[in-house]
C-alpha cells in the first residue's frame, strides 16, 4: 500500500510538473547533515562518497561563499542563478513592480489533496484514501441518545481527555463533538504550515478595526486563525514545543489556583511526552514513555548556526530551552514523529478511534449546552450534523473544549456570560460571569529582515518544493520539507523592560524570512496586502535573507470578545487591543533593537549581512531605522501569534473576573467544565498548545477523582 501511495504522487506531481515545466533543468544533489545541520562544512566533504550517500535532498550549489560574484561561481551556482532568473522573465507575475514566484507545482498538488472543501472530478481520486476518518463503532449507525460524558470539540485538551476518560474500567461512554473534519497525509508536512492558514482546516477568525493596528493587513484587521479540524490547532500551529516558565504556573497557583503550580502540574507534562531529542531526552523533566513525540527538526540551514552563536557572545546559551533552570537559545523542539506533524489527534485519538466506548463525530457544530432552570444542571448538549439539529443528554458531566474563541461562544449563547449583554441579545441569564471579558495574546512582529550577500545560504521556495524533495518527505520524513515553516531555533529574552524573573521576548530564528516564498502563502497566512508586502518587500524576492521574528510574551494590553448575536455560526466580536499599553510598543522595539545586533555580529559576517530597512507606505515620514519609523513599522506588521488565553478566566472564588475553579468547573453550574487555553487566567512564556495538551491530562485526572466511587 505504501508504494501504491508514493506511485500515486509521483505520478500526479509528474503531470504537474510537465504542465508547468520549470524544474527540467534544475539538479539535486545529495549532502551531509552533521549533525542535521545541511550547510555545515559541506564544501570540505563534498567528495567523500560516504558523505554523498546520506539522504538529506538539498537543491543548493556547494558553493556558500559570501562572495556572490560570477566569476569565480561554480556551475551548480551558475545553473541556479540562471534558474531563478528563469522564474524573473518567464514566470513573473506584476505586483508594484516587484515579481514573485508562480506557484509550485508540488505546492499546488499538496494544496489540492489538502484542502477540507476539495471534491474529486472523478471516482478515482488519489487522495481520497489518504484522509483519517472516524467512523462509529461496528453495528451503531447513529450515536446515543445519552452518554456519560460529552467532550465538545476535539483539540489538543479534547483529544487527550476522550483517550484518557474511555480507558479506564468500568467504562464509561464519551461523544467527542468536532465541528472540523478529520487531517489528511500532507496536512503533515511540516514546511506547509503557513499554505494550512488558507484551508478550511481553520476557523478565519478577524479582530474587529483597531485603529493604529494591523495597518498593513487586510481591512487594516488583525487575522487570528484557529484550528478547525479533528486535532484542532494542532492540526495547523507551527509544531513548536514550548512550555514556558515554571514562575509562570507558580504565579497562577499564587493568585488563589490550587493544585495549579509547577510542581504540580509537571507531572502531567511528563505523562503526555515521550521525548526524542537527541542530547535533552533522559532529562528528568522530560517524559519519555508518552504518546506525545517531541523531537528535533531533521533539517537546518548554516543560519541557525549563526543564531545560536550569536546568542552565546551576547550571554545567552545554548540550551534546552523547556529546561526550567535555564534561560537562553536552543534548536527548536517540535511535536513530531519522524519528520511528520504529530498532532493531538494522531497521538491520542487515531490509535484509539476503534474503542466502542469512544464515540466521535466530525462536522458536528455544537450550538448550545441546556441547562436546567431550577438545579442549574448541565444535562444535554444542541448541535447540528448534516443540517439537522439533535440533542444528545450526558450522565455526568459536559467539557467544553472549543478553544478560547469557540468555548466562551458556546457559553454565552447557553446562558452564561455578562448579564447586560446577554439581555442585549435577547438570551435568557442562566450566570452572571465575566466570560469573554479578558483576552490576552501574544503578538510578533515579522518585519526585521537581513538581506544576505551571499549564495544559497536560505530557504528559499523554488528550492524547496520540489518532487524529489516531496519523495524524499514521504519515504524518510528529512529534507527540507521537513522545516516547520522555517523556524530552526528559539530564544528566550528578559528585556531591560521586564518587571520580573520571566523572559518578555521569544525570539524564532528563521532559515530565510517571509520573502522566501516571494510574497506567497507566508504573508498571506498573516492577511498581509499586497500594497504592504510587494512595496516594502518585494524588492528581496529570489534573495537569501535571514530574520528572527520577535513575539511579546507579557502584554499588558488586554483585549476582549462578545457575541455578534444569537447565532451559533456568526463569528464573535474579537476586540484585541494591541498595543494599547505603551510598555507594550516600548518592549517590541527593545526587541528589534537587540535583533539588529544579533544580525551584525560577528556570526553572521561569513554571510555579508546587512539589515534591510523597509519602505512601507504607511511610513514614509518618517526616517528609515529611527524609533518613529520602527514603532510605525510595527503598527503596520504587527500579526497575532495566535496564542490568545484568558476568555474563561480561572480563578478562586473570590475573584470576581473567574468564569471556572481551579478544578475547571462553571461557577453557577453543576456538571459542566471548560478545558482548553481559554482558562489560563495569564499571558504564558510559552506556546499555548503544550499547556492544552497538560491540561487534558490534568483535567482528565480530576474527573476521575470525582467519580471515582461511580459503578457503571
Amino acid at each position: 500500500m505504501r508504494r501504491l501511495i508514493y506511485a500515486t504522487l509521483f505520478l500526479n506531481a509528474i503531470l504537474y510538473i510537465r504542465a508547468i515545466d520549470i524544474y527540467d533543468d534544475e539538479e539535486l544533489v545529495t549532502i551531509e547533515d552533521e549533525p542535521y545541520s545541511a550547510a555545515n562544512n559541506f564544501e570540505n566533504n563534498a567528495n567523500n562518497p560516504s558523505f554523498r550517500n546520506v539522504r538529506i535532498l538539498w537543491p543548493y550549489p556547494f558553493n556558500n561563499k559570501s562572495d556572490p560574484t560570477k566569476d569565480n561561481e561554480t556551475p551548480e551556482a551558475a545553473d541556479m542563478r540562471l534558474h531563478l532568473s528563469k522564474l524573473k522573465t518567464q514566470n513573473r507575475k506584476a505586483r508594484f513592480g516587484y515579481w514573485s514566484y508562480p506557484q509550485s507545482p508540488i505546492v499546488d498538488m499538496m494544496l489540492k489533496s489538502v484542502a477540507v472543501n476539495y471534491s474529486p472530478t472523478n471516482a478515482n481520486d488519489p487522495f481520497d484514501f489518504l484522509r483519517d476518518s472516524y467512523p462509529l463503532p461496528k453495528g451503531l449507525n447513529q450515536p446515543f441518545e445519552e452518554y456519560d460524558y460529552i467532550i465538545v470539540g476535539a483539540g489538543s485538551t479534547g483529544s487527550v481527555l476522550a483517550a484518557r476518560l474511555t480507558e479506564d474500567k468500568p467504562r464509561a461512554t464519551v461523544l467527542l463533538l468536532e465541528a472540523g473534519r478529520p487531517e489528511m497525509l500532507l496536512s503533515d508536512v511540516p514546511a506547509l504550515t503557513q499554505y494550512l492558514q488558507q484551508t478550511d482546516y481553520v476557523w478565519p477568525y478577524t479582530m474587529e478595526h483597531q485603529p493604529g493596528v494591523c495597518l498593513g493587513s487586510e481591512e487594516q484587521r488583525c487575522y487570528m486563525p484557529r484550528g478547525k479540524a479533528v486535532g484542532g490547532s494542532s492540526v495547523t500551529n507551527s509544531m513548536v514545543y514550548a512550555r514556558g516558565r515554571p514562575q509562570d504556573w507558580d504565579r497562577i497557583a499564587a493568585d488563589g489556583n490550587y493544585g495549579w503550580s509547577y510542581n504540580d502540574v509537571l507531572p502531567f507534562y511528563i505523562k503526555s511526552e515521550r521525548a526524542e531529542l537527541r542530547k535533552y531526552k533522559n532529562a528528568p523533566y522530560h517524559g519519555r514513555d508518552g504518546e506525545l513525540v517531541v523531537e528535533n527538526v531533521p533539517f537546518k540551514t548554516g543560519l541557525v548556526e549563526a543564531f545560536l552563536a550569536a546568542g552565546r557572545d551576547f550571554g545567552h546559551p545554548t540550551i534546552d530551552y523547556n529546561d526550567p533552570e535555564q534561560l537562553g537559545f536552543g534548536y527548536v523542539q517540535t511535536v513530531s514523529y519522524k519528520g511528520h506533524r504529530l498532532s493531538a489527534a494522531k497521538a491520542f485519538l487515531h490509535q484509539h478511534k476503534r474503542r466502542k466506548n469512544l464515540h466521535i463525530l466530525t462536522e458536528a457544530r455544537a450550538t448550545r449546552v441546556l441547562i436546567d432552570n431550577q438545579s442549574k444542571k448541565a444535562y444535554a448538549v444542541e448541535y447540528i450534523k448534516n443540517n439537522i439539529k439533535r440533542t444528545v443528554r450526558c450522565r455526568r458531566e459536559i467539557v467544553l473544549s472549543a478553544g478560547p474563541i469557540g468555548s466562551p461562544q458556546l457559553l454565552m449563547l447557553s446562558g452564561i456570560g455578562p448579564q447586560e449583554h446577554l439581555q442585549t441579545l435577547g438570551i435568557p441569564v442562566v450566570a452572571d460571569k465575566k466570560v469573554g471579558r479578558s483576552m490576552y495574546d501574544h503578538v510578533s512582529f515579522p518585519g526585521i529582515v537581513f538581506k544576505l550577500n551571499s549564495s544559497n545560504a536560505s530557504l528559499l521556495e523554488p528550492k524547496v518544493a520540489t518532487l524529489p524533495n516531496l519523495m524524499q518527505w514521504l519515504q524518510f520524513g528529512d529534507g527540507l520539507l521537513a522545516t516547520p515553516g522555517g523556524v530552526e531555533a528559539i530564544g528566550y529574552l528578559k528585556s531591560p523592560l521586564s518587571e520580573d524573573s520571566l523572559p518578555d521576548i521569544e525570539l524564532a530564528s528563521i532559515g530565510g524570512s517571509l520573502t522566501l516564498d516571494a510574497g506567497g502563502a507566508i504573508r498571506k497566512s498573516w492577511k498581509i496586502t499586497d500594497k504592504t508586502y510587494f512595496k516594502s518587500f518585494g524588492a528581496l524576492s529570489g534573495t537569501d535573507t535571514w530574520q528572527a521574528i520577535p513575539t511579546l510574551l507579557q502584554p499588558k494590553s488586554k483585549g476582549f470578545l462578545e457575541l455578534r448575536d444569537t447565532s451559533p455560526f456568526s463569528h464573535p466580536k474579537l476586540f484585541g487591543n494591541y498595543l494599547s499599553d505603551p510598555k507594550d510598543m516600548a518592549t517590541l522595539i527593545e526587541a528589534v533593537k537587540y535583533i539588529t545586533r544579533l544580525g551584525e555580529s560577528q556570526s553572521f559576517r561569513k554571510y555579508d549581512a546587512s539589515l534591510y530597512l523597509p519602505p512601507y507606505p504607511t511610513c514614509s515620514s518618517y526616517g528609515l531605522g529611527s524609533d518613529q519609523y520602527w514603532e510605525c513599522a510595527i503598527r503596520t506588521m504587527i500579526v497575532s501569534a495566535r496564542d490568545p488565553t484568558s476568555t474563561c478566566k480561572m480563578g478562586p472564588q473570590s475573584d470576581p473576573d473567574a468564569v471556572v475553579d481551579p478544578e475547571l468547573r462553571v461557577y453557577g453550574v453543576e456538571r459542566l467544565r471548560v478545558a482548553d487555553a481559554s482558562v489560563i487566567p495569564r499571558p504564558l512564556t510559552g506556546r499555548t498548545n503544550a499547556a492544552e495538551i497538560m491540561i487534558g491530562e490534568k483535567l482528565a485526572n480530576l474527573i476521575r477523582n470525582t467519580w471515582s466511587n461511580v459503578v457503571a
